[in-house]
């Protein structure tokens, strides 16, 4: 199929989603519950569906040479189709963020302004990610009033397809439109390129994968992107601070689980204590087989740490490596994270309350920590429920981002024949 053939079955794909969105904005909570529910009872209703075409995709997996790491991920497992239901199920029962009203303003000349919470309308994810996220994208859309339009990984393919269409089918028969939640149909990097044009019928579009995958779709999309390039992460360890505590929280933010992208990638320690502090957080790290890159100064104190390069306070890991800095205060903490950061998660290890304020204000990051691990950067760490993503864009929403995020905003203005 060529692109012109391409891009006139996406357009079908697209009405059918703007179609669809236009009757979901008016659903009432209510009824989006049900469907989503319903949405729930489908997937375990058809999981030998869902296990038939996952079995095919482990197939090609191990075709291709797929480590089983990555097998594992991919696999879909009587167990995971039902947490899959049960995410459903979850999103359904959290408040309904449409219709909430943000503001309310009555002007001198008795004009009601309303600022209103609103779909929307079509938001277009790709993907990079285990099949479970269809039915997590979906039902977290679904729930804004919200209709999708996926566009999954290849290794997925036959999984993502199967989940789709379940839950596409059981929202009309719940009497919505076709077209709630659709998958491209296509896995070549043309129908990512092709979709990225489609702003006449995708009014947001949501990247989930790697760096390349995300610096592509921003460069390609003629509509809004809400993304995060990356997770370099950072935890400052100030001159006074529970050392104890601080070990632990560094521990915690940085093995268990390194592959994440709220993990710590960067410690920065406060040059009055890094004498004392170094080798004692060193020697828990290494215990864990965490590999150290440091300063001169931390390799000075650090028994096998390795000599840090610019390049590694760029980094994201995503593995059991870790750069290390010595800085002269909270000043040049916060000098570094704004300069090599990514604006994910970063921290502060203190008892100096000035400090803490000092960080908390001046730190250029979606998510700002006191003493607490980076790795609650998450939706459901956060009260969400469920998430889409996480963004370190200002515009329009940033940090974890659940249904709320998934929303935009009009005025209603109420009068009684006002002229202006």
């Amino acid at each position: 199929m060529d692109s012109s053939e391409m891009f006139q079955v996406l357009e079908g794909i697209g009405k059918k989603a703007r179609r669809a969105s236009a009757a979901l904005a008016l659903l009432p909570p209510e009824a989006k519950e049900t469907c989503l529910n319903n949405m729930a009872d489908a997937l375990l209703a058809s999981a030998d569906v869902i296990a038939d075409a996952n079995a095919k995709d482990i197939a090609n997996a191990r075709a291709n040479g797929m480590d089983e790491a990555k097998i594992d991920r991919l696999t879909l497992t009587a167990e995971r189709i039902s947490a899959m239901a049960d995410g459903l199920r979850q999103v359904a029962a959290q408040n309904d963020p449409v219709g909430k009203v943000i503001s309310e303003n009555t002007r001198p000349n008795g004009l009601k302004i309303t600022k209103v919470a609103v779909p929307f309308g079509v938001i277009g994810i790709i993907y990079e990610a285990r099949p479970n996220v269809t039915a997590d994208a979906a039902g977290i859309c679904i729930k804004a009033g919200n209709a999708v339009i996926l566009r999954g990984g290849k290794e997925a393919f036959e999984s993502n397809s199967a989940i789709a269409a379940i839950l596409n089918a059981s929202a009309a028969g719940d009497g919505l439109p076709d077209g709630i939640v659709q998958l491209i149909p296509w896995t070549d990097r043309e129908a990512v390129k092709l979709m990225l044009k489609m702003d006449r019928y995708i009014d947001l579009v949501i990247p989930r994968g790697g760096e390349g995958l995300i610096r592509t779709v921003v460069a390609e999309a003629t509509m809004p992107v809400l993304k995060h390039y990356k997770g370099v992460c950072h935890l400052f360890v100030d001159a006074e601070c529970d050392m104890a505590q601080a070990v632990k929280i560094i521990v915690n933010s940085k093995c268990s689980r390194p592959a994440v992208c709220n993990a710590l990638e960067t410690l920065l320690i406060d040059r009055t204590i890094v004498d004392k502090f170094a080798p004692l957080v060193a020697a828990e790290l290494q215990a864990r087989h965490v590999e150290l890159r440091g300063d001169a100064e931390f390799c000075d104190l650090v028994a096998n740490a390795l000599p840090a390069t610019e390049d590694d306070y760029h980094a994201e890991y995503l593995s059991l490596i870790l750069a290390v800095k010595t800085v002269d205060g909270v000043d040049e903490a916060v000098e570094h994270i704004n300069t090599y950061g990514s604006r994910h998660s970063d921290g502060i290890l203190s008892t100096i309350q000035e400090n803490i304020e000092y960080f908390t204000r001046n730190v250029d990051s979606s998510t700002v920590y006191v003493n607490a691990s980076t790795r609650f950067t998450d939706g459901g760490e956060f009260g969400m429920g469920a998430e889409i993503g996480i963004s370190t864009d200002k515009l329009h929403a940033r940090g974890p981002m659940g249904t709320d995020e998934l929303t935009t905003y009009k005025y209603i203005v109420k009068g009684n024949g006002q002229i202006r």
